[in-house]
């Protein structure tokens, strides 16, 4: 970015959509240019002439959809930050596995754009707790973050999972079984169809008749037969001697 503020560029086949949001792009004071596409095959050719920060673009849009865009957009030597704005909210998981900054729903208001341009600024950013991944969760409109060492467990809940932390347990709508993938290197460990934990939170483990449960925050969590092998082993690692503690 440079000094000037953010270069933006907007992406909507819908011109009252696009003029809109060009105009309160324009009205921050963080935004130092705004640029227009009314499709994603014209963004790209766009892009080939001016880099930007930050792609705000449409999802629904005829030929190159905005979830194809974002996939091409990943490939640039440096992509430049991504938020969705749509009139739908079914693509918010996809969203998610796409590390788009934000995602935004028609109409949007002044007060949420501008929530969505300080995201833009703080991934940016040089990170300020690597190893420790945000995670952002919509309530009631306002978007705030909870860090992914303070989830003690996680519980499927259809499409969606709950976060289980000391001070609350929000939903988000993202797969037990992407978080799993994602979060297995920071440590956390499926126990059951329903349940993700952290080995670090686990306060003990407890054995009757075969059937074993941890204890997790306070919670007696069930482990299914499949994955009390893969949990022993885990527990052993981590406790012997020189295994680096956290995993």
């Amino acid at each position: 970015m440079t000094g000037h503020g953010l270069r933006v560029l907007v992406v909507d086949d819908e011109r009252p959509a696009l003029d809109e949001l060009s105009y309160l792009l324009d009205r921050d004071d963080r935004v130092g240019a705004v640029l227009t596409a009314d499709s994603a095959a014209e963004a790209l050719r766009v892009l080939q002439e001016e880099p930007v920060d930050a792609v705000f673009s449409d999802i629904r849009m005829p030929g190159l959809t905005g979830l194809e865009l974002a996939q091409v957009l990943r490939r640039f030597r440096e992509p430049p930050r991504i938020v969705f704005v749509t009139a739908f909210d079914e693509h918010a998981v996809e969203a998610f596995e796409l590390d788009v900054v934000d995602y935004l729903l028609k109409p949007v208001r002044e007060q949420r754009l501008a929530e969505a341009v300080r995201r833009v600024l703080e991934s940016s950013a040089p990170p300020q707790d690597a190893g420790d991944d945000a995670v952002p969760v919509e309530l009631g409109g306002v978007t705030r973050f909870v860090k992914r060492s303070e989830v003690r467990y996680v519980e499927a809940q259809g499409d969606y999972t709950r976060l289980h932390t000391p001070t609350g347990a929000p939903l988000i709508r993202v797969p037990l079984a992407t978080l799993e993938e994602e979060w297995r290197d920071a440590g956390f460990v499926r126990i059951h169809r329903s349940h993700l934990v952290a080995l670090a939170h686990i306060s003990e483990v407890r054995s009757d008749g075969g059937r074993v449960t941890v204890v997790v925050d306070g919670e007696e969590l069930a482990v299914s037969r499949r994955h009390t092998r893969e949990l022993r082993d885990l527990l052993v690692r981590r406790a012997k001697p020189g295994a680096g503690g956290r995993p």
